[in-house]
């Protein structure tokens, strides 16, 4: 069996431009968010987005989330733009928030799972915020197998996927230990698909009411 490589980031600089050329080159790479590890691919990459779904058992019909290293880079994939989502953007990310909007149409139906909308989230972490920026933006579900624990821990990580992803970031516990809260801005009132790592009273603070 392939082994992952795994690189510390007691050497910063070495861990995240490892990771992201190999990302650039077309593999996948698992890395500490603030939330939880993460198993990214490059949006562009069509082959490397499978790889995530096969290496995670993920059926074809959930989406993937995408990270952005920006509130900029929400031109580069959302269709649409509504005021409350830069709202959000701008008082939340980076942080433990995924936002729900329309898709531009070049975004791949192999991301979305066919689709018209994709979840968008900078992620808190340097690590992972360093791997974004210099890769682009990544496909990145969480790095586990489906309907596996969230993996907190590059141990969490190691059990479930341990040679069958190329890279793999140590950057030891994660911060908040629970996934993204996810708010879907393309219906009205906004919805709250899960409740995660951002508490939704702070959300109601700022655009009023969700369901």
């Amino acid at each position: 069996m392939p082994k992952t490589e795994i690189y510390s980031l007691n050497d910063f600089k070495t861990a995240t431009e490892t990771a992201a050329n190999a990302l650039l080159n077309g593999k996948i790479a698992a890395f500490p968010t603030e939330t939880v590890y993460g198993l990214g691919a490059r949006i562009s990459d069509e082959n490397a987005v499978l790889k995530v779904y096969k290496a995670k058992g993920r059926v074809p019909e959930k989406p993937l989330s995408i990270l952005i290293s920006s509130v900029d880079d929400m031109e580069k994939i959302a269709a649409e733009i509504p005021e409350t989502a830069r709202i959000l953007a701008e008082k939340f990310w980076p942080g433990p928030l995924t936002i729900i909007l329309k898709k531009k149409a070049e975004i791949s139906n192999k991301i979305t799972a066919g689709k018209e909308t994709v979840g968008l989230r900078v992620p808190a972490h340097p690590a992972a915020l360093e791997i974004v920026r210099l890769s682009g933006p990544l496909a990145c579900p969480s790095a586990n197998l489906s309907g596996s624990r969230e993996p907190k821990s590059t141990a969490d990580v190691l059990a479930d996927l341990d040679g069958k992803i190329d890279i793999l970031i140590d950057g030891g516990d994660t911060l908040i230990q629970k996934p993204s809260t996810i708010i879907d801005l393309t219906v009205q009132p906004p919805k709250i698909l899960r409740e995660g790592g951002l508490d939704i009273s702070e959300i109601k603070e700022w655009i009023g009411e969700t369901e």
